[in-house]
């Protein structure tokens, strides 16, 4: 009769698969990737470089280093990146994805506020903690090509075409932006017109010095105008709509209030033709394509004057069905409509 073996246990084993040695294969290896510069992409004059390989571009949504670290979402999608980046380089694709950090905003300024130390020494203590922990994912990034949205080097280009846009105006008739000086020449030759907000023409002759800067302040892509946002008093900045929840910030739950406001804003509508219809040139699935069409918001409709009465004013309204105009019954006016203040100040029903 033969008696059974002693089952293994993990006191009697040396090479039992448990987390302390899974984290001392992780490191071995995560060391020798490192040493050897193996996640690094070779580029043109290095060694090696092959101009005929297809090139693959991956750049995640490069995280803001707080205090707190990496969180469960940021591993999601980073996770999925590196899969297909590491499956086009076993394709022969001569892979770019690199990693870096959304390190400018107001979480760094507030933070340097309340313990007195400069954002700068908070948020590259912030990034060597994000850039260790990335690492012992092990996720396939060129390190060499880190950037962070603090560096010189990379907000230098951020001015550069903010003034692009500030220099830039957008011609309807050709859809695309045009130099500012282009627009002024134009219009001191004749060769060019503008309209004011109801289409009529402009007589660019009669404007004073002081109508023409502001006629052309107001073509600019980049523009200062007065829009209703989310205003967060305790957070000192305007919110998105997504970014608010019943009336709170998402982050801190502060109260939210709608304030018209003065700041500086692009002029990206002007683009949405040109934004829809490059939708069809990528390879989206259908789902995103469509959040992508709603935001950018596009309608066709037809606006529409109703009078008022007892005024010489008159109430505009923009609707996609005017069809349904005969069977309104009442309107709603925003709290920031001009007419508002009118109203209340004739003593009428606020």
């Amino acid at each position: 009769m033969t008696t059974p073996a002693e089952p293994t246990t993990e006191t009697s084993s040396g090479h039992r698969y448990d987390a302390g040695l899974a984290n001392r294969i992780e490191c071995h290896w995560q060391a020798a990737w490192e040493r050897d510069d193996v996640d690094r992409t070779l580029g043109p004059g290095d060694p090696g470089f092959d101009p005929t390989r297809p090139k693959f571009y991956c750049l995640d949504m490069f995280p803001y280093p707080s205090g707190a670290g990496l969180h469960v979402g940021h591993p999601e999608g980073y996770t999925a990146s590196d899969i297909i980046s590491r499956q086009r380089r076993m394709r022969g694709f001569n892979v770019l994805h690199p990693m870096g950090f959304d390190a400018f905003g107001l979480p760094a300024e507030q933070y340097a506020v309340q313990t007195g130390v400069h954002p700068r020494e908070t948020t590259v203590s912030a990034i060597e903690n994000f850039r260790r922990q990335l690492k012992r994912f092990g996720f396939g990034y060129d390190w060499s090509r880190e950037f962070a949205t603090i560096d010189p080097d990379y907000y230098r280009w951020t001015q550069w075409i903010w003034l692009k846009a500030y220099d830039s105006w957008f011609d309807p008739r050709l859809q695309q932006a045009r130099p500012i000086a282009e627009l002024v020449e134009g219009l001191d030759s004749g060769s060019t017109h503008i309209e004011d907000d109801d289409g009529n023409r402009i007589d660019w002759g009669s404007l004073d010095a002081a109508a023409r800067r502001q006629a052309i302040d107001d073509r600019r892509l980049a523009y200062l105008g007065e829009q209703t946002v989310n205003w967060c008093p305790r957070l000192g900045t305007v919110l998105a709509n997504e970014e608010v929840i019943d009336g709170r910030s998402e982050r801190g739950g502060h109260p939210v209030v709608r304030k018209p406001l003065r700041q500086w804003m692009f002029r990206i509508t002007d683009y949405a033709q040109r934004l829809l219809d490059d939708l069809q040139l990528i390879d989206w699935p259908e789902s995103t394509r469509t959040q992508q069409r709603e935001w950018i918001g596009r309608s066709e409709g037809a606006s529409i004057r109703f009078p008022i009465e007892g005024s010489d004013e008159s109430l505009e309204v923009f609707t996609t069905r005017p069809d349904t105009i005969f069977g309104a019954t009442y309107m709603v006016v925003a709290p920031e409509h001009p007419l508002v203040d009118a109203v209340i100040a004739d003593g009428g029903d606020p």
